[in-house]
């Protein structure tokens, strides 16, 4: 799939963080062209609410467009009812990756290593609260806001996004002034 613009697909994924006493689990959900995280949750059971509190704040966030593809790996999670459903009710078409292979999901697993790197490693968590903390603070003001990417221009999500709003304005723009 050929991406040429936000919210044609979307790629979500999990990983484990460790805590003093604990793991607790991160479901996340990006676009896949801005390399933005539109959802995330963190909980301590990889139950199928986690994935799900993750695509709900995507969804909240983002208003859903005809031919939006969700890819996720064939986890129980994403294939459970709660989850495929609420899919399903907002339109949005499943792949899932091949069985055994890794590489299908490879920009959530980009985002993770540098989630894990520049975060959690870096990190001693206390409790829940304390990682829920410094998680949000690093998705949302550090990768979201401020870490340049090379496949973006070296631009943040949230600014290539701005870039290409005001583009697209500016080519709607110029295609009214020329069929008129």
């Amino acid at each position: 799939m050929t991406l040429s613009n936000v919210n044609q697909l979307w790629i979500a994924d999990i990983t484990y963080i460790r805590l003093k006493s604990e793991f607790v689990y991160l479901a996340v959900v990006l676009d896949a062209f801005s390399r933005r995280v539109l959802g995330w949750a963190l909980d301590r059971t990889l139950e199928a609410n986690l994935t799900v509190a993750a695509l709900e704040m995507a969804l909240s966030r983002r208003k859903v467009q005809v031919g939006l593809v969700h890819h996720s790996d064939r986890g129980v999670q994403y294939a459970a009812d709660e989850y495929s459903s609420l899919l399903t009710q907002h339109g949005i078409q499943i792949s899932m990756s091949r069985k055994g292979s890794p590489y299908d999901n490879a920009r959530t697993e980009s985002f993770m290593k540098t989630l894990k790197y520049k975060e959690v490693y870096r990190q001693e968590y206390r409790d829940l609260p304390d990682a829920l903390r410094s998680l949000r603070r690093f998705i949302e003001k550090v990768y979201n806001e401020k870490r340049l990417h090379s496949a973006l221009g070296y631009l943040p999500p949230i600014e290539f996004e701005a870039n290409l709003v005001v583009t697209n304005n500016c080519e709607e723009a110029a295609s009214r002034q020329l069929s008129v």
